[in-house]
């Protein structure tokens, strides 16, 4: 395959990147380092090329896609960062993303794999949250991560979008597990708001990717969880405990913020329906496999769509 991915040196399209390349494909990296970082990708591989430029730069992606000629696409670019920058997030989450959809639709591409945010469904109603569940962001990231999502099921593309869970994995930079590791061994203080989330291993984050780069596999929108819902506390739980820490007082629990959902856990039955995949990691291996390798790697960086509260800015 040639594979050109957005957001390369994010988390996530680092990962693959270099899960790709190790398989003997040729991958094409495009991202504007807001959030990702150089030294997240190999330093240098024949069959790699990165380009610093982003999204909403329609000229750069009809360049890079007459010069690199993908056969798969991986939209992984977002912007997040700044909760209060709503041009930011429209040009990269909406703009960016039919940029890349209109050259891919040119293109003739074979995949289109699109990730979005599990905060497109907004306050679910149900849990945990079907595939089908309408869509109902009230965030600048919800908001514009789900246009870009709308734009793209319009485009005739052979595509998938996954609505993701909290996939955690190495160089994970976002949410509570990144900051409650770097601020215990540090000494300082943390708190826990009062939610309930779904995380999943990357290496089974891995195998779905797999089976929806497949030509001719099913297409359309997919949860990817484990389809259990987890406190903040347990998080908050399971590092101490693998810190080996002793708390002198309990840790303060909070109630969420007016930007932040109570509860997002993901039903992922059509997905293992239609992808005959199953999870292999439970919450606990899945913490811990985090912690172990922040323990071997360190944290490089923590970002949050959330703002935080005044006391723990």
């Amino acid at each position: 395959m040639r594979i050109l991915i957005t957001g390369g040196a994010g988390c996530l399209g680092s990962n693959l990147t270099e899960r790709y390349l190790e398989a003997g494909h040729q991958v094409l990296v495009l991202d504007n380092f807001a959030t990702g970082h150089r030294g997240s990708l190999p330093e240098a591989h024949p069959a790699m090329r990165v380009v610093e430029g982003r999204v909403e730069d329609r000229g750069l992606i009809e360049q890079l896609f007459a010069e690199f000629k993908p056969s798969h696409v991986i939209h992984s670019a977002a912007a997040y960062k700044n909760p209060d920058d709503w041009v930011e997030d429209t040009r990269t989450n909406v703009e960016g993303t039919i940029h890349v959809v209109e050259a891919a639709k040119a293109a003739g591409i074979k995949r289109f794999v699109n990730f979005h945010t599990a905060l497109g469904y907004g306050r679910p109603e149900v849990l945990p949250i079907p595939a089908d569940a309408p869509a109902r962001p009230f965030t600048s990231y919800g908001i514009s991560k789900q246009a870009g999502e709308n734009y793209l099921a319009m485009s005739g593309l052979p595509f998938v979008s996954l609505r993701l869970a909290n996939v955690t994995g190495p160089r994970l930079a976002i949410g509570p597990i990144p900051t409650f590791y770097t601020r215990l061994k540090a000494g300082k203080g943390c708190f826990c708001s009062k939610t309930v989330r779904d995380f999943i291993d990357m290496d089974d984050f891995f195998a779905v990717m797999d089976a929806v780069m497949v030509d001719g596999a099913p297409t359309g929108l997919f949860n990817v969880s484990t389809g259990t819902g987890h406190t903040i506390k347990e998080i908050f739980d399971v590092v101490v405990d693998h810190l080996g820490i002793v708390l002198s007082e309990p840790v303060p629990e909070v109630e969420p913020g007016a930007d932040d959902v109570p509860a997002v856990v993901l039903d992922p039955s059509q997905t293992i329906a239609s992808f005959g995949w199953q999870p292999r990691y439970n919450f606990e291996q899945t913490i811990r496999r985090m912690l172990a390798w922040y323990d071997e790697h360190g944290v490089t960086a923590i970002y949050s769509h959330l703002k935080p509260p005044p006391a723990q800015a």
